[in-house]
């Protein structure tokens, strides 16, 4: 389970608050999705959850903080970024290998990588260098590193972002799978529908706090999440908690 516990965020040099009193936990098993428009403190919140930003407050994954037990914290966790930078002199199989070693992953590696390779249809491209590789592909070989060593939690941002329809897919069977054997999932996305469909949970922040959370078919009701979204930034008033 990961808690975020009264989580601020301001910038020092622009002195701006880019998230103010964040409190949310996603239990195990949860497809969580985080929504909101841009500048509204979704990738703020995501990079303070693994660990790049410093913050106010405390985040805690299976009773470990992050402020106290940075490491064994880290350890539970994978995270994909919008645009991830990969080390491009490596092959593809290069760089799992060694996300692999950072994680000590030895037992089931190969037939990990076989299984999500084979899923993603990159298996004949992983000796080539990263830096051969479309931004698609580079999503790909960093989904493959962070599956491969069994996170408790994967973290992600807009993932489906250059991903052909195949490979997106995919990623949310894989997601799904996981999910039922207790892995938890937070992601951003702009992809409503998608949200909508794959998460059982949502949240949605607006100027840095969050407007809404919970149960994804209790928030919606009988709208869309679209029709929700968008209700809830034309009308302030409006109660959905």
């Amino acid at each position: 389970m990961l808690e975020l516990i009264n989580v601020s965020k301001t910038y020092l040099k622009s002195k701006k608050k880019a998230i103010n009193n964040i409190n949310l936990t996603i239990e195990d098993g949860d497809i969580y999705g985080f929504i909101g428009p841009n500048g509204s403190g979704k990738s703020t919140t995501i990079k303070s959850i693994v660990g790049i930003h410093d913050f106010e407050g405390d985040i805690i994954l299976n009773g470990l903080s992050i402020r106290d037990n940075p490491i064994e914290f880290k350890k539970q966790l994978a995270y994909v970024p919008d645009n991830p930078d990969l080390y491009e002199h490596l092959t593809g199989i290069g760089y799992i290998d060694f996300i692999c070693n950072i994680y000590g992953v030895k037992e089931e590696k190969n037939d990990l990588i076989h299984k999500y390779a084979s899923m993603f249809q990159i298996e004949n491209d992983l000796a080539n260098p990263i830096k051969s590789y479309s931004h698609g592909m580079k999503q790909k070989i960093a989904l493959i590193a962070a599956l491969v060593h069994k996170p408790k939690l994967i973290v992600l941002d807009e993932p489906f972002v250059g991903l052909d329809p195949k490979a997106s897919f995919d990623l949310k069977e894989i997601m799904r799978e996981l999910c039922q054997n207790g892995t938890s999932i937070f992601f951003s996305s702009h992809v409503l529908e998608v949200v909508e469909k794959l998460c059982n949970k949502i949240a949605i922040i607006k100027n840095g706090e969050i407007i809404v959370s919970g149960n994804t078919e209790e928030i919606k009701g009988n709208d869309t999440l679209e029709e929700i979204f968008l209700d809830l930034y034309e009308n302030k008033e409006e109660n959905y908690e």
